[in-house]
């Protein structure tokens, strides 16, 4: 299954890089945005806001960001309204694998799995095959 829009997250450029290219290889997406901060990617979407054609389905977030990280960033999305008929998913990306992080990152609902970097196809195989996407 394909969707329509990724958001990939992450301040790292060669992370990006890597990202975008395994997100390409895996044909998940019809349309990947890159953003290179937590802020950047809330203000591209509130741009969105209402938008459905242009809103993500799937975020790929870095946890650790300057500025504000992962987790602030979901608190943050969460305050505001997303188009109703248009639901999106949020995967985390960390170059650790810390138990706290894990719990913290799983308790927000829009939050359905946790990957440690770097991104590979065989992670989105999973994801395609046991959430659905």
């Amino acid at each position: 299954m394909k969707t329509n829009h990724i958001l990939l997250i992450d301040d790292n450029e060669i992370d990006n890089i890597v990202n975008n290219h395994v997100i390409i290889k895996s044909k998940i997406a019809e349309k990947i945005t890159i953003k290179k901060s937590a802020i950047a990617a809330l203000e591209y979407l509130k741009c969105q806001e209402g938008n459905t054609m242009e809103f993500p389905d799937l975020i790929f977030l870095d946890i650790s960001m300057p500025v504000m990280d992962g987790f602030g960033f979901l608190e943050e999305i969460m305050k505001f309204s997303k188009p109703k008929e248009k639901q999106f998913s949020v995967v985390m990306l960390s170059s650790s694998d810390n138990p706290n992080d894990i719990k913290r990152a799983m308790s927000f609902e829009v939050v359905i799995d946790f990957f440690t970097k770097p991104l590979r196809i065989g992670m989105i195989e999973d994801l395609i095959k046991n959430k659905n996407l």
